[in-house]
C-alpha cells in the first residue's frame, strides 16, 4: 500500500520533468505551420519601367472570408524580370515575417513558380541555399510574347531538392508540405 502512495506522489512530478525535457528544436517534435497570410511577389524590369506587384492575402487563413487578390493589368511583353517574393503572417501585430524564416531554413523550403499552358513566361532561380538547392525567393522572369494565363506559386516545406527535376522549378516529384499555394492571372501585353 505505502508503495502505491509513493507512486501516486511520484507520477505527477515524472509528467512535469518529462513535459519540460521537450524542446521546440526536438527534432523528435514535427516542425508547426506558420500561418502566412500575405504573398507579395515584385517583379522589377531590367533597364527602365516602374515595378510590378502581385498581392494575395488572406488575413482570416484557410475558409472564412475569400482572399483579396491585387494583379497588375499587365506585365511587358519580350522583358526580362528581377522577382522578389514575401511571405507575411498579418493576422500578428506587428506583422511576423515569414521570409526570413524560409531565407534562414533555406535547405527545408523551396519556392516554384508555374506557368499555365499558353502563357509565355519562363522563370529561373536566382538564389540558393547553403548546399547550392534552389529556394526561390528571388528569381528571374522571362516574358515571350502577348499572352493571358496563370502563374502559381507555391511555398513547399521539405522537398526533395534532389529529386528529378525539382531543381529546374518541377514541383512533380518535388514531395514535402505545401505551406502555401497562391494563383494569379497574367497578361503579357
Amino acid at each position: 500500500m505505502n508503495f502505491n502512495k509513493k507512486l501516486l506522489w511520484a507520477l505527477p512530478a515524472m509528467v512535469v520533468v518529462a513535459l519540460s525535457s521537450c524542446k521546440k528544436d526536438d527534432p523528435d517534435i514535427p516542425n508547426e505551420e506558420e500561418l502566412i497570410t500575405t504573398v507579395e511577389l515584385t517583379l522589377t524590369p531590367t533597364g527602365s519601367g516602374p515595378d510590378v506587384v502581385f498581392n494575395f492575402q488572406d488575413l482570416d487563413g484557410d475558409g472564412g472570408n475569400a482572399p483579396t487578390i491585387n494583379e497588375p493589368a499587365s506585365i511587358m511583353a519580350n522583358h526580362d524580370y528581377s522577382a522578389s517574393i514575401r511571405f507575411l503572417n498579418e493576422a500578428e501585430n506587428p506583422a511576423e515575417n515569414i521570409t526570413e524564416e524560409v531565407d534562414e531554413e533555406g535547405n527545408e523550403h523551396q519556392i516554384f513558380y508555374q506557368f499555365s499552358a499558353g502563357l509565355n513566361a519562363t522563370s529561373a532561380y536566382a538564389d540558393a541555399d547553403a548546399n547550392g538547392n534552389p529556394i526561390g525567393l528571388n528569381t528571374e522572369l522571362v516574358t515571350g510574347d502577348a499572352s493571358t494565363g496563370t502563374m502559381t506559386i507555391t511555398l513547399r516545406h521539405e522537398p526533395d531538392k534532389t529529386a528529378a527535376g525539382v531543381s529546374g522549378g518541377d514541383i512533380t516529384n518535388a514531395g514535402g508540405e505545401t505551406d502555401i499555394e497562391v494563383t494569379f492571372n497574367v497578361t503579357i501585353q
